[in-house]
């Protein structure tokens, strides 16, 4: 059987009511983003232990740390700048809190996004893949130190926008603590289709997947969630969640509620994505 969690503050912040709905709607792995008014990477060691005593009340795991550790961060910004230092600070924290609450996961970005990766001049970002090469060499060094996993992010706003990407990046660093976070939903925008292309590129390097639905429009710019099946996600999910079954993914895969509905409140987008995705898993 599938590890089944959810992304706490897809519930709520208040971090003890988020662990609450989770025991009572048999999801039983907790990835921590926002915890009351603190992203995870900001946790005082006294919120930490707080964490665990409750988290372990409710006999739940933990499944990822996912801190937006190197998000919206310029590529090329220089390591010896206090931005830069500032994000390997809080990914270090992240690494701490990873062990003290049972996990060897901890979510990475790709910096912030530059549109054209490759291909001819004028347009494309000249450099931008080495440097970001260069610039994961230090969190992957600490990760090895550590003995964690870093698992990036298939996410809109990165450079790695894609499973594709993220295979080109995984086989170019070879390193073995690099894993993927795979989000197929985030990666339509960037118009790579789910399955069987992205599932097929990236399936043996999977480490945790996020699960969600939404609606694409590239003219407009525009990426509307959605509860689940409601959206271009999904003629996917069922051939997703089959070869996931067939290769023995051992990782937990997360329902990511982020669609809010009309008048109503993340909890409820949450409520109403719920019951599809528990079916879907064979729950």
């Amino acid at each position: 059987m599938f590890k089944l969690g959810v992304i706490t503050d897809g519930i709520s912040r208040d971090f003890e009511y988020a662990l609450d709905v989770m025991v009572e709607t048999g999801l039983e792995y907790v990835e921590l983003q926002y915890l009351w008014e603190k992203q995870v990477g900001d946790l005082t060691d006294a919120d930490v232990a707080r964490v665990k005593g409750l988290i372990d009340a409710r006999n739940l795991k933990v499944s990822c740390i996912s801190h937006h550790n190197l998000s919206a961060l310029p590529v090329d910004t220089a390591v010896v700048a206090p931005a830069y230092r500032e994000h390997i600070t809080t990914l270090q924290r992240c690494i701490d809190v990873a062990k003290a609450l049972g996990t060897n996961l901890v979510r990475i970005f790709s910096f912030r996004k530059e549109m054209v990766l490759f291909g001819a001049e004028p347009i494309v970002s000249e450099g931008t893949w080495s440097t970001l090469l260069d610039r994961l060499e230090e969190p992957l060094r600490i990760a090895d130190d550590a003995d964690i996993t870093l698992v990036i992010e298939t996410a809109i706003s990165g450079n790695v926008t894609s499973a594709l990407l993220a295979r080109k990046l995984i086989d170019e660093l070879d390193v073995p603590h690099l894993k993927v976070l795979w989000d197929p939903c985030s990666s339509l925008y960037c118009t790579e289709v789910p399955y069987p292309d992205g599932y097929e590129v990236i399936r043996e390097h999977i480490a945790h997947v996020h699960l969600k639905d939404g609606v694409v429009n590239l003219p407009a710019a525009t990426f509307d969630f959605c509860a689940m099946r409601q959206g271009q996600m999904d003629p996917y999910y069922n051939d997703i969640v089959s070869a996931l079954k067939r290769d023995g993914y051992e990782g937990t895969i997360s329902l990511e509620s982020v669609y809010t509905p009309v008048g109503g409140t993340r909890e409820d987008g949450f409520r109403e994505s719920l019951p599809v995705f528990m079916e879907l898993m064979g729950r």
